[in-house]
């Protein structure tokens, strides 16, 4: 099973796992079944997996696990199963980070079609999370001066409104717009404004994956 995508399938309804898996494994994932949340929160798992869980289960229901997740900083693609009158709780796990729910019954390639969908997206917000990780440590360089020129830089502003804005030469800016973009490693004006929109993105709130 090597080198293949993980699916984690949560659901106390043992039919339900087995079918899961078996569908699953059949479109070559690697699954693994846990019947209850506290199961599946005792071990580690691997961060690219995507999370399939029921909504309703006992001592811990999908929209708990979800929520411990978020408190122990879990960030996995999830995706719940919800009945008909379950889906005010579906609705308040999107907003908590899940990425999709699945009203049963469901359709085979619905549920293929929701998990490709999360992984993807999941593999696109880590290239972002490690983006921004690599954005902050370098604006970390800067000196509070340089951050404040850089902020001058990014907005657009020239040298001379720079210098005017932050009580400065044009000539000082000059001289800490070469050493901003030695430091950030930045060979153009263009350079830096993405580094440091790339960090700024880091600093912003999680409000879960989206289409």
């Amino acid at each position: 099973m090597t080198g293949k995508q993980i699916v984690i399938v949560v659901d106390d309804d043992v039919d339900v796992r087995e079918s899961l898996r078996a569908l699953l494994e059949s479109s070559d994932y690697a699954v693994r079944v846990y019947s209850t949340a506290k199961a599946f929160l005792a071990e580690k798992q691997p961060l690219d997996a995507c999370v399939v869980v029921d909504i309703r289960m006992p001592e811990m229901d999908g929209l708990e696990m979800q929520e411990e997740m978020n408190r122990r900083g879990i960030e996995m693609a999830v995706v719940v199963m919800t009945g008909h009158g379950d889906v005010p709780l579906a609705v308040r796990a999107m907003k908590a980070g899940a990425i999709d729910f699945l009203e049963k019954p469901f359709e085979e390639a619905t549920i293929l079609t929701s998990v490709e969908r999360a992984l993807r997206l999941a593999g696109q917000r880590r290239d972002q999370s490690a983006e921004a990780r690599a954005a902050q440590e370098l604006l970390s360089l800067l000196t509070p001066r340089e951050k404040n020129v850089l902020e001058q830089l990014v907005a657009g502003r020239s040298n001379k409104v720079a210098a005017y804005e932050l009580g400065i030469s044009p000539r000082t800016i000059e001289i800490h717009r070469a050493r901003i973009m030695d430091k950030m490693q930045a060979g153009s004006l263009s350079d830096l404004v993405r580094i440091s929109l790339a960090a700024s993105r880091g600093n912003a709130p999680s409000n879960g994956l989206h289409a």
